[in-house]
């Protein structure tokens, strides 16, 4: 079973019909030129959002991040590719990611470490 099919179980009805938005917060996670997992990780923590990122990756549960908050993150520009690319806001875009990413990380993350590609 892929990560995206791990995801899409655990969101259940969320995840239907964001397939291309999964696919694509799996590419933020796995892009070398960002540094894949690792720099991401690293984007969080540079933006204060360490003590939400470490949740996604430690033992226990994941600290939810808000809309706002991905987008303080990623960046308003990136949003506005990604919501441009799947046709929604970026307000939309934001909300959705803050429901993929810590699901992802959580999941590429096992026994709480960042494993290397």
């Amino acid at each position: 079973m892929s990560i995206i099919d791990t995801v899409k179980g655990m969101l259940g009805n969320q995840a239907s019909g964001d397939a291309g938005l999964m696919s694509h917060a799996m590419d933020l996670v796995n892009n070398p030129e960002t540094g894949g997992l690792q720099g991401l990780v690293q984007q969080f923590r540079d933006k204060g959002m360490g003590d939400v990122v470490n949740s996604w990756i430690g033992p226990g549960g994941n600290h939810p991040i808000t809309a706002d908050q991905i987008q303080h993150v990623l960046g308003q520009e990136r949003i506005a590719a990604i919501a441009s690319k799947f046709g929604m806001s970026a307000d939309d875009a934001s909300a959705k990611m803050a429901q993929l990413l810590p699901t992802i990380v959580d999941k590429l993350t096992p026994g709480g470490t960042i494993a290397k590609a």
